[in-house]
């Protein structure tokens, strides 16, 4: 079978077996179109160290017509890891083809994350008017991504019968269908507790809209925050308060994340809470977190000069 088929039943696979977003089969498709263009539609078995080699020379030569602009190193990385995800397929499927584990990913450029200071972090978690049904809401909100550390689509998938307050845990289905358990603080449990109280629907979803139609059809689906609708939330706060760092629910994440870690939380407890099925990804946070005491040492020993 030529290239084009096999990715074509790639994707098929990705929908199929491994239960893969929309959004995930678009990428993957638009980074295999890419290396098809430039392998053109060859047989597998001609896929070799030599060719990918040239295909990243490729890519870190390729400019956007658009833009102008060349492929940042960790674009580059993102078509070499579909490239090795597909040639993983192959191998699946017993299609003679070089050994996924021979393409090597490029060094990336250091991201660096952006975490709320406990300043901000305090700030904006008090920012909501809770006086009034809507910054309840927000409140719970807030409190809720900075207490579980969970990604904005996970809150906003949550329905209210999901959780347990007196227990304070809920459980959750993340990304690639993994479940975890998840732990409120106290104060989130008190906020949710308090949210819920002051709502007189029986609608399903956890967080709702109060302003528009009410649209009771489905257990008040239609009434349901979408992701989008929290960022927007949490962009509100940000820009009322002016913090320099222009935090998003991922922020509150990493937030959560760097948290538990300068607190003592071992990495593999973090990988756990956060969902990460790599423990790689997880990784990422402890340059944060050695900074952080990094600066904590300096400051204890200039303080006892």
């Amino acid at each position: 079978m030529t290239l084009s088929a096999l990715i074509t039943d790639f994707l098929e696979y990705l929908e199929l077996e491994r239960n893969a977003s929309q959004l995930t089969i678009r990428n993957y498709d638009h980074y295999l179109k890419r290396f098809l263009e430039f392998a053109k539609d060859i047989n597998p078995k001609d896929i070799d160290l030599n060719l990918v080699r040239k295909y990243r020379l490729y890519l870190s030569r390729w400019t956007d017509p658009k833009h102008n602009k060349p492929l940042k190193r960790i674009t580059q990385n993102y078509f070499m890891i579909a490239l090795r995800a597909f040639l993983r397929y192959l191998a699946r499927v017993d299609i003679e083809t070089l050994s996924p584990e021979k393409v090597e990913l490029g060094e990336a450029e250091a991201r660096p994350l952006k975490v709320l200071d406990e300043t901000a972090l305090k700030n904006l978690l008090e920012a909501p008017d809770v006086s009034i049904k809507g910054g309840m809401r927000d409140k719970a909100i807030l409190e809720l991504l900075f207490s579980t550390g969970l990604r904005v689509s996970e809150a906003a998938s949550l329905n209210r019968d999901s959780i347990n307050l007196s227990r304070r845990e809920f459980s959750i289905v993340g990304k690639g269908q993994k479940e975890r358990i998840v732990f409120l603080s106290d104060s989130a449990s008190e906020w949710l507790g308090k949210y819920l109280t002051a709502r007189k629907d029986t609608f399903k979803p956890l967080f709702v809209r109060f302003q528009g139609k009410v649209d009771p059809t489905d257990n008040g689906e239609a009434m349901r925050l979408t992701p989008r609708s929290i960022e927007r939330i949490v962009e509100k706060y940000v820009k009322v308060l002016g913090l320099s760092v222009k935090a998003t629910p991922h922020t509150l994440r990493h937030s959560f994340a760097t948290d538990l870690l300068i607190n003592g939380a071992d990495i593999r407890s973090v990988q756990e809470m956060l969902g990460h099925s790599n423990i790689a990804t997880t990784q990422i946070y402890t340059h944060v977190t050695n900074a952080h005491l990094k600066d904590v040492h300096k400051a204890f020993h200039s303080g006892n000069k």
